[in-house]
């Protein structure tokens, strides 16, 4: 079984987007049994106590126009234990890539990376927090995980 850890830095608008758009797409290919995934955050900050903000409005939007369904999802926190735990921890962008080295300390397995370092765009995935454009960052999630699978499929993964 692959595990996928989806970073990014509140885990209620990129990562949970990534997490569920991949649930979708492996579910409809009758490969979902050959994973397990879920998203994390770097920051406290959508973390209230012990339960976690909400998916937010605009990725749930993005989501249930697609027909997918992120209920119940709450915002968590990154664990340094998760590295052990998941074969790719996959970032949004390079903020999260250091405040993930930060939690998690040297990759010495190789387990992280950057979403769209998989594309021949090798760049961040656009951050709707600040663009209020859940649209761009569908589209850079979708590029990003298409490369993702066809990277694992390259490897012999699945």
């Amino acid at each position: 079984m692959i595990k996928i850890l989806f970073v990014c830095h509140g885990n209620i608008c990129r990562s949970p987007m990534a997490e569920f758009l991949l649930k979708d797409i492996v579910a409809k290919r009758n490969i979902a049994h050959q994973f397990y995934i879920q998203s994390a955050a770097t920051s406290t900050e959508e973390i209230w106590g012990l339960i976690g903000n909400p998916v937010h409005r605009g990725t749930k939007q993005k989501l249930a126009e697609c027909g997918i369904s992120c209920e119940g999802k709450r915002a968590v926190q990154v664990k340094k234990s998760d590295y052990k735990e998941y074969d790719y921890l996959i970032c949004m962008d390079s903020m999260n890539l250091r405040n993930l080295a930060r939690i998690v300390g040297a990759d010495k397995d190789n387990k992280i990376y950057r979403l769209l370092d998989f594309t021949d765009d090798k760049r961040d995935v656009a951050d709707p927090w600040y663009t209020g454009n859940f649209d761009k960052t569908y589209d850079d999630i979708m590029l990003g995980l298409e490369a993702f699978l066809d990277y694992l499929k390259d490897n012999g993964e699945i």
